[in-house]
């Protein structure tokens, strides 16, 4: 920190255990590889503390097989002419007295961190006060870079904080001795689908895209209600249909019933009984549904929080990316609206360690033809952001099972559904292959199935 006295009081600091942890990392080699994890030099108070230390970690990086003491570190202090701005020889020399014992080095480096802490969110907090204050600012800007900015302090892990990279290569070979990767995403639900993605993983952006009516919305729903049925926490930002159309539309898919027949709220006993069931299939399920239209970008990344960190949600899906408001002002060229939009999502899948889907349309000159990725509506930067793009295109109609129903509500007379065969192209896979399954859409239930399984 550059100021000593934030808010007219002298920031929490313990100059004690500062001296203490640098006397312990010249006195033993081991106090240093335990408190070189936790610190960094801007974790002390003590200018002349920071300076020490910072000399100390520069010196083990050029000098590797060396051991750091007092007259080694003096001597690289005066070849750096830096032994002044430390505090001189006779206060560095009684460092290793200032130690009680060096196997409380941890305690020291765990306490100098929290002290940090705590004054970064001082900081932070006069911050958001000033920025707070200026009515030039505009408020929801300002709470979405604190609450951005506090999430950041909540981890203890530095940004600069690098690891040599067998410690990646060892967790991995646990992880697969112990079959802790065989489940890495959130599975779709769909088989043919999951073995091609893996299922939606942990901090990657996922893109469903099609033209209008292909279907973007009923494989999203399709896909959640498969989640929530296996017991994971999801999170839809509804942006086009109110959340009670949504949740209309999962009764119609969970019961069979013609989603046309429930907004007509003409059900029969049956019916009804069947759509009862369904929905005592949901009540305990956890889904959370955000339907504000054309929401701003910066209430979803706030709600989005929200979700993760009050109620555990596992995956957030988001219709669609066109109808989110970025915040740019209408006379920013469409293209920048979007990028900024597609690469703060991003960010905040990074940032919230979870999967965030987000449909998008494709460009009309994709009627009829099989989409491509050059085709995503409106911005380059989906393209370009996106860990991975599921595209979906309409093939011939399938053969009814049996006849076609000459009106919706004779649901009771058959069980049998009309099929439209959909492409479901995996058309980029950061870290996969690309390819194609398909599956069918039951357009009297607005639902996704396996071909294979008969509806």
């Amino acid at each position: 920190m550059n100021e000593k006295s934030l808010v007219g009081v002298v920031p929490p600091h313990d100059s004690d255990f500062e001296r203490a942890v640098l006397g312990a990392m010249l006195m033993n080699s081991k106090a240093f590889d335990t408190v070189e994890g936790i610190l960094n030099a801007e974790d002390f108070y003590d200018t002349p503390h920071a300076c020490i230390y910072q000399a100390i970690t520069d010196f083990k990086t050029e000098n590797n097989l060396m051991t750091i003491d007092l007259l080694t570190l003096s001597e690289y202090l005066k070849k750096k002419d830096l032994l002044e701005k430390c505090g001189g020889l006779t206060y560095i020399a009684e460092l290793t007295s200032s130690v009680p014992t060096i196997a409380n080095a941890q305690y020291y480096a765990d306490s100098i961190k929290a002290f940090s802490l705590r004054r970064k969110v001082v900081e932070l907090s006069s911050i958001i006060i000033r920025e707070a204050v200026d009515v030039s600012n505009d408020i929801k800007d300002v709470l979405d870079e604190s609450e951005q900015k506090l999430g950041l302090l909540n981890s203890t892990k530095s940004s600069n904080d690098y690891k040599q990279a067998n410690q990646y290569f060892l967790k991995l070979m646990d992880d697969y001795t112990n079959g802790k990767r065989k489940d890495n995403g959130v599975q779709s639900g769909y088989k043919n689908l999951d073995q091609i993605i893996g299922g939606f993983r942990k901090a990657e952006f996922t893109v469903i895209a099609a033209r209008p009516s292909v279907g973007k919305t009923a494989l999203a729903l399709s896909i959640v209600q498969n989640m929530i049925k296996a017991d994971r926490k999801v999170g839809f930002f509804s942006l086009e249909m109110s959340a009670e159309s949504l949740a209309e539309r999962m009764l119609s898919m969970e019961s069979k019933v013609s989603y046309g027949i429930l907004r007509n709220g003409r059900m029969d006993n049956r019916s009804m009984k069947e759509v009862m069931e369904a929905a005592e299939t949901f009540y305990s399920k956890d889904l959370y549904i955000q339907d504000v239209p054309n929401m701003k970008l910066m209430d979803i990344r706030s709600e989005a929080r929200r979700m993760v960190r009050d109620d555990g949600v596992e995956i957030i899906f988001i219709d669609y990316i066109g109808l989110i408001d970025s915040g740019l002002g209408d006379n920013i060229p469409r293209h920048e609206q979007i990028g900024r939009v597609s690469r703060s999502l991003k960010a905040l899948a990074r940032e919230l360690k979870i999967p965030v889907v987000v449909l998008s349309q494709v460009s009309r000159d994709a009627e009829g033809n099989e989409p491509t990725l050059s085709q995503l509506r409106d911005s380059g930067s989906i393209e370009q952001d996106a860990d991975l793009v599921i595209m979906l295109h309409k093939e011939r109609k399938y053969k009814n099972l049996d006849k076609a129903r000459e009106e919706e509500d004779n649901y009771e007379k058959t069980n049998e559904q009309p099929i439209d065969k959909i492409k479901i192209i995996i058309a980029k896979q950061r870290n996969g292959s690309v390819g194609f399954t398909n599956l069918g859409f039951v357009s009297r239930i607005v639902r996704f199935d396996e071909l294979e399984n008969g509806f």
